[in-house]
């Protein structure tokens, strides 16, 4: 692995002109295919094996006529105080609003809330409901205007008018705010670590490159494939900081090799030859996290891993080439001011003259040297800090947050509470009741038995008139919860209703299904939950492996894998108190609290799964390095501390500011994940990877880097901390072939 990747560096070096050409070219190709792309597309939003898929289903195929796809808007009216929207003039208002809505070219039907009886018992509050011939990523701005005009007429006339519904959500990604804080910081972390504008630029400039090569490709594959804005956003977010910190990686080593005295060309296979190994095995952890997701069986979800794993990819290649060939461009000006002035060589050899004597040490090195002092009461603070932000995990509630979650500033989020001051809190999670009564020689009077079933069981507070299919064998009605949709108690409503079928089937030979918006989210963070721990075994099991074969040891990998669960844990408490119990809510612009995102905690896991390995390879990968340089353990760990603790913390600001960017963002989803990162990886770079892992290596002492014989036969050697470079005759000549590595029981005696 490291002669490969030595060899392609020194080529990218040498021929720069052709690789940067190469990638001009990629960027152009895909962002012209990604310009005349048809756009995002509405998410594929089914959930196979969950019971309202299961109606949602059997609703297409039973109601070929209907426009089950349709998008809807809902027009909300509130009557001055005092008054009724009963009213005479209130009342023309309305109706000519609801004749102007029904004049628009993609308008199926308008119902008019007094013919509808969609009026509030109080009169205080009706609604006109706009049903529309296409889906909701058909519906044109043109379409979305006229609905806003003609809320406009009505609040002419007095009345509070506000707009809800999927047709009214145009969509849209990020605004950019996020992008812009992102690499704002990131510059600036950069400039402080390097203390050169070059040297900070770089990493900027060619993970732009990589978020431009998986934003296109996002684009020209969001139609035929179904993905979502929300798709784009996670790609963007995570090619952006992958892309920073590997770029970051391979020039800190190319700077750390020239002031070795090596030449440019030799420089730069040497960084990608060794920290260009932990870069491609921390982005296949990362892959590996975020393709994981499609075990859980959600077609959304695994549409957004596998592009944002695409997205990672495009971020190893373009550390592995794209880099190494812009240093070829300006091999000096990534260098600090001293190291270009004067010569590499002196340089070195002051730094090892200063070594030797016990010169001024960074500042890793003397953490490591702390944390190797006092490993037991470090290692017992992490893990009781890290444990208690864990607690209200315990407390954690999934489920889907609607237009609840929006800001009081959207009308959106007004016609909610409109909506459920008028009509009840459950009015905007109403559950959709599908009967089957093929077969059952009466299907109107078990359609009714099992209606007036629903609507007698406690927490229910109306149901509709049932609708039947044309072949008067399946009906459909809606039942109104006393509660919220995100309630726990219309969590447990829809289990009661469901544990009545049995029953019911035996009385009626009919059987029905639950759906509705909030039977589905029900559903999914059902299937969530359900699919964490299998998804947690097969992403920490195939990472274990891998970590195993790069590091040859037993202990190190358990560790990184327990560790990445502390602090995992440890964000999700914190997203709770914060999104769902609402500490300091308000200063993260969370307008409403509530359950936690169904998909949230699964995203948080893949993710941080990967980031935090990252830190993993990239921190010990120099102490495996040190240690089969015939270092003691301990010492080992500070010459880990002492070259890759300052550009690790750098790589976890970096992405840290990016991911607290998307806080910024309008999007619940976003903004809720963008958060939970950021807490993670604050948590995993400076707590786990920072601290307990160097007093568990102090701990164990040689114990770490032990590997049974028998396995140490049957792993392969992959060589990531770049031994075989080291044992070149010529320093400017790449070798012909991997020289025989070093058995493994001079290290292991040691033990």
């Amino acid at each position: 692995m490291a002669t490969f990747l030595y060899r392609l560096g020194r080529t990218a070096f040498r021929r720069r002109g052709y690789v940067a050409l190469m990638w001009l070219a990629i960027v152009a190709a895909v962002g012209l295919g990604g310009v005349q792309a048809s756009g995002a597309s509405s998410d594929d939003s089914s959930m196979p094996g969950i019971e309202s898929q299961k109606a949602y289903d059997l609703m297409r195929q039973r109601f070929p006529g209907a426009s089950a796809d349709g998008a809807g808007a809902t027009v909300v009216f509130v009557a001055p105080d005092g008054q009724k929207v009963t009213a005479t003039d209130n009342r023309k208002a309305i109706e000519e609003t609801v004749d102007s809505l029904g004049k628009g070219s993609q308008v199926a039907s308008v119902a008019d809330p007094f013919e509808s009886h969609a009026v509030s018992k109080d009169g205080s509050t009706a609604y006109a409901t706009v049903t529309y011939k296409m889906a909701q990523d058909k519906v044109t701005d043109a379409s979305r205007t006229a609905v806003s005009e003609a809320a406009d007429h009505a609040r002419e006339a007095g009345l509070t008018v506000e707009t809800g519904g999927s047709a009214m959500d145009a969509g849209g990604g990020v605004s950019g705010v996020a992008e812009i804080v992102g690499i704002s910081v990131a510059a600036v972390v950069l400039l402080i670590t390097f203390g050169s504008p070059a040297a900070a630029g770089l990493p900027l400039l060619t993970a732009i490159v990589g978020v431009a090569v998986s934003l296109f490709g996002i684009m020209m594959l969001a139609h035929p494939l179904g993905l979502s804005s929300d798709t784009s956003t996670l790609g963007m977010m995570l090619g952006l900081a992958v892309g920073i910190d590997y770029a970051l990686f391979v020039v800190s080593r190319y700077r750390e090799e020239r002031g070795k005295g090596h030449t440019p060309q030799e420089a730069a296979g040497l960084a990608v030859g060794t920290a260009g190994s932990a870069v491609v095995f921390a982005g296949v952890t990362v892959v590996i996290a975020l393709a994981g997701l499609s075990v859980v069986g959600i077609p959304m979800l695994t549409k957004m891993g596998l592009a944002a794993a695409g997205a990672v990819v495009i971020a190893v290649l373009v550390a592995l080439t794209f880099v190494p060939a812009f240093l070829g461009f300006w091999p000096n000006a990534v260098l600090g001011r001293r190291m270009r002035k004067g010569s590499r060589t002196d340089v070195a050899a002051e730094k090892a003259e200063k070594a030797e004597k016990g010169g001024k040490e960074n500042l890793g090195t003397r953490w490591a040297r702390f944390v190797l002092r006092r490993p037991l009461p470090v290692l017992i603070l992490g893990v009781l800090g890290l444990g208690a932000l864990a607690v209200p995990m315990a407390s954690l509630q999934l489920g889907m947050p609607g237009d609840e979650a929006k800001s009081t500033a959207t009308t959106e989020r007004r016609a909610y509470d409109d909506l459920a001051k008028g009509f009840g809190p459950g009015f905007n999670g109403p559950l959709t009741i599908v009967v089957d009564a093929k077969g059952v020689p009466d299907p109107k009077a078990a359609v009714k038995m099992i209606s007036e079933k629903i609507g007698d069981t406690k927490g229910i507070v109306s149901v509709s008139q049932a609708g039947f299919n044309k072949a008067g064998d399946t009906a459909v009605f809606q039942a109104i919860p006393a509660t919220a949709p995100t309630d726990e108690k219309t969590k447990t409503l829809v289990k009661t209703i469901r544990a009545e079928r049995p029953a019911l089937e035996s009385d009626t030979s009919a059987t029905f299904e639950v759906t509705g918006t909030t039977a589905l989210n029900i559903d999914v963070a059902a299937k969530v939950q359900s699919a964490l721990v299998p998804y947690l075994i097969t992403i920490v099991g195939l990472a274990v492996v891998l970590l195993m074969v790069v590091f040859r040891s037993v202990f190190v990998p358990l560790k990184a894998a327990l560790g990445f669960l502390l602090s995992v844990l440890a964000a999700l408490g914190v997203v709770v108190l914060v999104f769902q119990q609402g500490h300091l809510a308000s200063l993260f612009g969370v307008e409403q609290t509530g359950p936690i995102m169904s998909l949230m905690p699964i995203f948080l896991v893949g993710i941080v799964f990967g980031l935090a390995m990252d830190y993993e390879v990239f921190l010990v990968s120099r102490m495996r390095e040190a240690y089969t340089h015939r270092e003691s353990a301990k010492q080992a760990v500070v010459s880990g501390f002492r070259h890759s603790a300052r550009v690790v913390v750098a790589a976890a600001l970096i992405m840290i500011a990016v991911f607290s960017g998307f806080i910024a963002e309008d999007g619940f989803m976003i903004k809720m994940i963008g958060f939970g990162l950021a807490i993670a990886v604050l948590f995993d770079a400076f707590v786990v990877r920072m601290a307990i892992v160097p007093a568990v290596l102090a701990l164990l002492g040689d114990r770490a880097w032990w590997l049974p014989k028998w396995l140490a036969r049957i792993l392969p050697r992959v060589d990531v901390e770049g031994e075989a470079l080291s044992c070149r005759p010529d320093g400017n000549q790449a070798p012909d072939a991997d020289p025989a590595p070093a058995p493994d029981e001079p290290v292991e005696a040691r033990v």
